[in-house]
């Protein structure tokens, strides 16, 4: 039989020779992700169980991202239950402050995902590793809870949507536009329950920030997970973050991909040549248009950074626009380098003295401001421009606050204007 990447990634986990869309399935995971918010009630319910010890300390990966450094009484008491726990299970992938990270950005850099693994996270933006040829998807707290017991999990197999780029996109088209294309094209459910596999020579033409972008949103059309077949471009990734792997599983992943006759449930196929920088415009990720069209929206704030946005690359971009400019008076610009190694290369590559010089401030890692818990919660009536992954009302912050998406080269530009301005 025929199948797709998806269905291959699940089955090699299920001990099954053949699997279906539709089909459940109990699969051994391969890596068990928690946060701040997530993880706590996933340690207290695995407490309940009886349980003395994690199934593998070193396939557990504890992150305290959200409201780290703490911003108040209740969110340190949260970290605390995750260093607690990490201490006691002796686990090896614990990151607090000063090694820590925006945990989508952070477990790529450190090597802890790769093509072919099955991922499960207590977070709907697990979905960003598909960037790399793996199966990753969010789960809730008890199924996290499940997999620190015994490293299993129930699923079921997705169907896979197909989506094919062509075409040669324009100067500052990058996979955040791509992806809000996409969304606005299907809707947010256009993808419920599916997997998307992105492909077509754009994809393979994309570097691996665009690509990790893309798959971060597929959970802004419902999708279980984004996936790309691994490439060179790939395998060159890893080999820099965990040449152990990569060097024994590097011809493996070579064949790693959908076959020629998998079947899908639907293939979408558009030429993006004369595609434009888009945003999503309030109250949804798939209230698309382009960025040309929406030069009247004031702008309080905007935002670069994120588990979408908050990678060397996008701030590359952003600095490479704001150089030498000032940001609009009286409108805040937030950048937050999304590890601390995006953070020091930031530092020696001089993109933090460009943001500064330009009246922006700069953050600590965290994911704070996107959804509403810190460093840059909106007021009433406010407007905010970010490079985040999601709009949806009070999402940072007052319920009647406004948000826009966008790629952080429609965020540099417009942060100089201050309204919603495509970069030139």
């Amino acid at each position: 039989m025929a199948y797709t990447l998806a269905e291959k990634i699940l089955m090699s986990r299920c001990g099954k020779k053949t699997v279906k869309p539709g089909e459940f399935i109990e699969a051994r995971v391969d890596i068990a992700l928690g946060n701040d918010i997530t993880a706590p009630l996933a340690i207290a319910e695995f407490k309940k169980s009886g349980c003395a010890r994690v199934f593998d300390r070193n396939k557990v990966v504890l992150v305290p991202d959200h409201f780290t450094p703490a911003k108040d009484q209740r969110s340190a008491n949260q970290a605390k239950i995750l260093a607690n726990f990490a201490a006691e299970q002796k686990l090896k992938n614990y990151f607090e402050v000063g090694c820590m990270g925006i945990e989508h950005a952070l477990l790529p850099e450190k090597g802890l995902v790769y093509p072919g693994l099955l991922v499960i996270g207590a977070d709907s933006h697990t979905c960003t590793y598909g960037a790399l040829g793996c199966y990753s998807t969010g789960v809730g707290s008890t199924d996290l809870a499940r997999a620190f017991i015994d490293g299993k999990c129930w699923f079921k197999v997705p169907p896979t949507i197909k989506f094919v780029y062509n075409g040669r996109p324009g100067k500052w088209i990058s996979g955040k536009d791509l992806m809000l294309f996409t969304i606005g094209q299907i809707g947010v459910d256009g993808a419920l329950y599916a997997a998307m596999e992105f492909s077509g020579p754009v994809i393979r033409k994309l570097d691996m920030d665009s690509r990790f972008s893309m798959s971060n949103m597929a959970i802004e059309a419902g999708a279980r997970a984004g996936l790309i077949e691994p490439d060179q471009l790939t395998l060159d990734y890893v080999k820099t973050t965990n040449k152990k792997e990569w060097q024994k599983k590097k011809a493996a992943w070579k064949k790693l991909r959908s076959d020629a006759d998998a079947r899908f449930a639907k293939i979408y196929e558009w030429d993006v040549s004369d595609l434009e920088p888009q945003v999503a415009c309030p109250h949804l990720p798939s209230n698309v248009k382009p960025a040309s069209q929406l030069g009247d929206v004031k702008l309080d704030q905007v935002v670069i950074g994120s588990c979408t946005n908050g990678r060397i690359s996008d701030l590359r971009i952003a600095a490479k626009i704001l150089k030498g400019k000032k940001v609009k008076k009286g409108l805040r610009l937030i950048v937050i380098p999304a590890t601390q190694q995006i953070y020091l290369k930031a530092i020696s590559e001089g993109l933090l003295e460009v943001f500064i010089k330009a009246g922006g401030v700069v953050s600590t890692p965290t994911c704070g401001p996107c959804l509403g818990g810190h460093v840059g919660i909106l007021a009433e009536g406010e407007t905010a421009l970010a490079t985040t992954n999601r709009n949806f009302i009070g999402r940072m912050g007052s319920s009647e606050s406004f948000v826009y998406l966008s790629s952080p080269a429609v965020a540099a530009a417009s942060a100089i204007t201050g309204r919603i301005t495509p970069p030139t």
